[in-house]
């Protein structure tokens, strides 16, 4: 079974040693990590370099079973962007996504200047801040739930290197379902 692995590690210095770290922990598995710097089997062509990287990650999405996200809050209180997309282009597709987070807050304390106004939280701009208690937003974690798969999250805080919430995915899809991770 073929995994992309989505997250923001492909901005890090060291995106590659990652990338080949979490293959190598699929590869334990019975399982075959696509990590999103990896060329696909036809790399499209023309400019802008841009929209070859968008081309280049939809063909390796097309051409896996599953996703495992990294969804740590990345340059803000939520999860990459791009990341995010990933997880979502997945569940349209109809297969299964899984997801963890280094960050052990709920979303609403990632939002550091939200207040409780007697009804509900809002933001410094007095906008409502979700309040689910969930790692991200309610739509994020409703499809990982929708799909069968798994949404980790540490006690303590974990730095980007760490893998250990990764292999549960992992072992999780290895499985076959949510009993690998719990």
């Amino acid at each position: 079974m073929r995994i992309y692995l989505a997250g923001p590690e492909v901005f890090l210095p060291d995106a590659a040693a990652i990338g080949a770290a979490k293959k190598a922990i699929c590869a334990r598995h019975g399982l075959t990590g696509v990590f999103p710097l990896d060329p696909p089997a036809a790399m499209p062509s023309g400019p802008p370099e841009w929209r070859r990287i968008f081309a280049a990650n939809k063909l390796h999405l097309a051409g896996c079973e599953a996703l495992v996200a990294n969804l740590t809050p990345f340059r803000g209180a939520g999860a990459d962007p791009g990341t995010v997309y990933e997880l979502g282009y997945m569940r349209g597709l109809g297969r299964p996504v899984h997801g963890y987070t280094h960050d052990p807050r709920p979303h609403r304390a990632r939002v550091p200047e939200a207040r409780f106004d007697g009804e509900v939280w809002r933001d410094a701009e007095g906008l409502e801040v979700e309040e689910f208690g969930l790692a991200e937003n309610l739509m994020i974690e409703g499809a990982i739930a929708a799909s069968g798969g798994v949404l980790l999250r540490p006690e303590a805080p974990l730095p980007w290197n760490d893998l250990t919430l990764f292999e549960a995915c992992i072992r999780a899809i290895a499985a076959g379902g949510r009993q690998a991770a719990e």
